[in-house]
């Protein structure tokens, strides 16, 4: 159920995101006169937190989501987008622990798993990073994202062998995605290893990947 009513609360967050700065001005000014007469409903409150957030008020839906969790501490809606919401505003310490509570309810969330491992890499801690990319590549092994992410921080580490091998599984897992494959042949190329780059080009361009899109790599083969 938990999982449920963030579903519901992410959804409602993402299906109004093409109105304009007005209209979310006009959404608010409807949420607070109701919000008035219902002050405890947490779904108002969230509601009016995903607005805040539309018109780049973060520091207004930071306060009501914590105003959410003072009034039902589980709420996971609330924890997981003040986490997010800590994040852009940069209060990396912050965000850490309110991620870190929502995953103790809700251990497998990709998107929650991913963001505590974003703000462990802001705060320049290594280890506890790359555990947390492990993790998220253990408990999502199918998601080439999880790949991704991974070997993109072990490039950072100049972890090359490593990150190499997570590319090769984020374009098993998503032979369509261009960038994983430039990302791959970006590295080789790093390491001067273009006879491996243009393998790698040739083959993306047989499972159907534009010539046009490779070309500045392909170039580079040469």
């Amino acid at each position: 159920m938990r999982l449920f009513l963030l579903a519901i609360a992410l959804s409602a967050t993402l299906a109004t995101s093409a109105q304009n700065a007005q209209e979310w001005r006009d959404s608010l000014a409807v949420l607070n006169k109701a919000i008035a007469l219902q002050p405890r409903s947490t779904d108002l409150r969230l509601r009016k937190a995903a607005v805040n957030i539309e018109l780049n008020q973060w520091d207004y839906a930071i306060d009501e989501y914590g105003r959410v969790l003072q009034l039902d501490a589980d709420n996971l809606a609330a924890r997981y987008f003040r986490a997010y919401a800590h994040n852009h505003q940069r209060h990396y310490d912050l965000a850490l622990r309110d991620y870190e509570a929502f995953l103790a309810q809700v251990p497998n969330h990709f998107e929650a798993r991913m963001g505590l491992a974003m703000v462990k890499r802001k705060l320049g801690r290594q280890v506890d990073t790359v555990d947390e990319l492990n993790r998220l590549v253990q408990q999502h092994p199918d998601s080439a994202v999880a790949y991704a992410v991974r070997a993109d921080y072990e490039r950072e580490l100049k972890q090359y062998e490593p990150a190499l091998y997570d590319w090769d599984e984020a374009i098993r897992l998503a032979p369509e995605n261009a960038e994983y494959v430039v990302s791959k042949v970006e590295l080789l190329l790093s390491l001067k290893r273009n006879e491996e780059a243009w393998a790698e080009l040739q083959e993306a361009q047989k499972k159907g990947l534009s010539k046009a899109i490779l070309k500045p790599w392909i170039d580079r083969c040469k």
